[in-house]
């Protein structure tokens, strides 16, 4: 790749600015900017979903992102929205254009499912409106199955606004990843909080409007941009998309969170690179599915907050509660593990990943920190993991490794098949990624690590730092890089390699 072609792929990952003297070929010349008093592209644009053939792309139109009404100053009415799809970056290779439309009833979010496109290809793609240019962003298909062409990919969650900046966003672009994976808090529903680094503006978020307002003021911010701009997403959410630590199958559900769930899963839906069957209906959406990437790898993407039970005894770590759970509490509800199941029993693919929220190995920190174990996490509902590992060791899957969110902080882990023999084989691998700001700049102590890893010999690595993972996963092997900031509390923070494992072919162990 020459250097120029780096150079203005640089200017896509800076967004508009990068991109002023770019040609409008293509689009129509027409300037009708009287419904739309100022440049609506705020929020940036995503991309998501790829397949062999195609991805879904993103915008929103919100003119001034943080209106009261949620609807980012946009006016009462369907506006059209150009797009278009090139093979260069400066769109003089037009593969596909055409026009779509936001309405105010999905606060003027778009979702452009484009298929037709070449297997493996890098793409460009930007939106108009009214004679307003959206930024580029930079976006590639699958693989041809078939192929196992390695695939580099970037893992995050946990997304605090006010506790730190999203420098790590930023990095994370820099990489130029082929694909990442966002697993959950993408943002956090409290309310403004003094001693942060940043406020949230406004107070928790409970209606519709509350929920939209927030993810414009995410979406405002730069670095997350970049993020989006560089590479397709997979993504799933966690619990502060709605509240902290919320369980979707719970009886006697009040109507009051019922509504705020369907709230927050709307807004989930207009403000992610999500296709049109994800779209909630009565408070539910389907988030659970299968991506392939060549014959490479397999991604089942999981959804362990609408179908879980309610845990047995609270949401906090407790040194008594492996003995009250109920074997018929679930973290996936019966359909999905089936579901699962199914997909370890036809995989074809060198690596299957599991895209999902919640630590999976067992973690038992009594020794060390005199807490026991996580309720929130798979420890709470040991029968259901249980029956997934068995599922793993009697299916055709090669490799198996976890992706994990959610506990703020760095962790490698090896899954045993008996997870209370730590001489039972290796079946799979955990990686676990820091969040990108919550808990604040974190640390790294001896302290940290002799009370956890010592009760733990399945765990290999922790880093209470932020950061996210990268890995470069091939046909021999899967690399990961452990990636950390020293600190979150004001920006440009340089980016480090805490440590690094490689996963072999055929081998769940890290080495």
């Amino acid at each position: 790749m020459s250097v120029s072609t780096n150079l203005r792929r640089r200017a896509v990952l800076k967004g508009a600015a990068g991109l002023a003297a770019l040609p409008l070929l293509g689009f129509t010349t027409e300037v009708r900017r009287g419904p739309v008093p100022a440049d609506p592209f705020t929020l940036g644009v995503a991309s998501g979903e790829p397949t062999a053939d195609g991805v879904v792309l993103w915008t929103r139109l919100a003119p001034h992102p943080l209106a009261d009404d949620g609807l980012g100053g946009m006016p009462p009415r369907v506006v059209d929205v150009e797009w278009e799809v090139a093979t260069d970056d400066r769109f003089t290779r037009v593969a596909q254009r055409g026009t779509t439309v936001a309405t105010t009833e999905s606060a003027h979010s778009v979702h452009v499912d484009v298929a037709g496109l070449r297997p493996g290809g890098e793409y460009f793609y930007r939106f108009r409106a009214h004679g307003f240019l959206s930024p580029a962003g930079r976006t590639r298909t699958a693989p041809a199955p078939g192929t196992l062409a390695p695939l580099t990919m970037c893992v995050a969650s946990c997304s605090n606004y006010e506790q730190g900046w999203f420098t790590a966003y930023r990095k994370l672009a820099e990489e130029e990843p082929d694909l990442v994976v966002h697993l959950g808090d993408y943002h956090y529903e409290y309310g403004a909080r003094d001693g942060g680094v940043r406020r949230h503006a406004g107070s928790e978020t409970v209606t519709l409007a509350d929920y939209r307002r927030r993810y414009a003021q995410y979406k405002t911010d730069q670095d997350l941009q970049a993020a989006h701009a560089a590479a397709p997403w997979l993504v799933v959410f966690d619990d502060h998309e709605v509240t902290d630590n919320w369980a979707g199958a719970v009886p006697g559900e009040q109507a009051g969170f019922a509504a705020r769930r369907a709230a927050a899963l709307q807004a989930y839906y207009e403000n992610m690179p999500l296709r049109a069957w994800a779209r909630p209906h009565r408070g539910h959406m389907r988030l659970y599915r299968r991506i392939e990437w060549g014959s490479l790898a397999t991604f089942h993407m999981l959804d362990t907050r609408q179908h879980r039970t309610h845990q047995a005894c609270g949401d906090e770590f407790g040194s008594d509660c492996r003995e009250q759970f109920d074997p018929s509490r679930t973290l996936t509800g019966a359909d999905q593990e089936r579901w699962l199941l199914n997909g370890f029993q036809r995989s074809r693919a060198r690596w299957d990943v599991l895209g999902q929220q919640v630590f999976f190995a067992p973690m038992d920190v009594t020794a060390g920190l005199g807490r026991g174990i996580n309720p929130d996490a798979w420890d709470g509902y040991a029968a259901n993991r249980d029956r997934i590992i068995s599922g793993l060791v009697n299916s055709p899957v090669r490799n198996a490794v976890v992706l994990t969110g959610d506990v703020h902080s760095h962790w490698a882990a090896e899954v045993r098949e008996r997870l209370d023999d730590p001489l039972s084989r290796r079946v799979a691998t955990e990686l676990v990624t820091s969040s990108i700001t919550s808990g604040g700049d974190g640390s790294d102590t001896r302290a940290d690590v002799d009370a956890i890893l010592p009760d733990n010999p399945h765990i290999r690595y922790f880093s209470n730092r932020r950061g996210y993972v990268r890995t470069r996963i091939s046909a021999e092997e899967l690399r990961a890089d452990f990636r950390i900031l020293p600190f979150v509390s004001r920006p440009d923070a340089p980016v480090l390699t805490g440590a690094s494992f490689v996963v072999p072919d055929r081998t769940p162990a890290l080495l």
